[in-house]
């Protein structure tokens, strides 16, 4: 008979995983806990401290070879920087009653029209001012006009991305709407376009030049002369619309965003 030596029994000696790097850290400012977000950039030479007015938050960039340690003293001794800063960003329009919003650069008044029928919809009062006039319950008046806007920018969005694609003789496809904080839209190599929806709330040629632009990568995937000339083929005025972007882009998102 053939008897079989049991299996020895093998054990395994892993190395421990290596700890996972911190992505921010919180500071204290102005007796408010404030965080930052930790950025490592291998080019970048030095730390440096970013407040962005779009997303209403803090950055700080490190070296390749930076430390927590030194990152974090860093931003204890730029907190007065910061304060400055935070307190320089723009005030908080909430979509509530009495707001002033802008709808295709025109400031609009939210007003309350808790009886009347339908949604939303736009009209002037009897002294010119222009309003967005909200139908239902308080609790709701946020989220309709917020939708109304995306509606309207969806519309208005549309409209001048098949314009600008039909003059270029290029397709273009699925239309998506985003609320992002680092670009106005974007463009993918099937012809897919995505936009901010706070678009809507810029004059309508910054909402039509940057339809310009987004369809014009269907020719150049790129910001080379070639690409260049094709946007200024579609919307010659592209560097007046550029300038009230830098200038007010930013101030677009204070618009319906939520106090800290």
């Amino acid at each position: 008979m053939l008897f079989r030596r049991p299996p020895i029994p093998r054990t395994e000696t892993r190395a421990p995983s290596a700890p996972r790097e911190a992505t921010s850290l919180t500071l204290r400012v102005d007796g408010r806990e404030v965080v930052v977000t930790l950025r490592r950039d291998a080019r970048a030479r030095r730390y440096t401290l970013r407040v962005r007015a779009a997303s209403r938050d803090v950055v700080l960039t490190m070296p390749a070879r930076g430390s927590l340690k030194e990152a974090t003293a860093f931003a204890e001794r730029h907190t007065g920087w910061i304060a400055v800063r935070l307190a320089q960003l723009p005030v908080i329009v909430a979509f509530a009653p009495g707001a002033v919003v802008p709808l295709r650069g025109v400031p609009h008044r939210i007003a309350h029209r808790p009886g009347a029928r339908g949604t939303v919809w736009a009209e002037t009062d009897a002294e010119g001012q222009a309003l967005l006039c909200v139908a239902g319950e308080a609790a709701h008046v946020a989220r309709r006009v917020a939708d109304f806007l995306k509606r309207e920018a969806r519309r208005d969005l549309t409209e001048a991305s098949r314009r600008h694609a039909l003059a270029l003789g290029v397709t273009i496809s699925r239309i998506t709407l985003r609320d992002t904080a680092s670009r106005w839209g974007s463009c993918s190599s099937t012809g897919g376009l995505s936009y901010s929806w706070r678009l809507i709330l810029a004059p309508p040629e910054v909402l039509d030049y940057l339809a310009a632009h987004e369809v014009a990568h269907r020719r150049e995937m790129n910001h080379g002369p070639r690409f260049w000339a094709t946007v200024d083929r579609l919307f010659p005025r592209r560097h007046e619309a550029e300038a009230w972007l830098k200038r007010r882009g930013a101030e677009l998102h204070r618009f319906g965003a939520e106090a800290e």
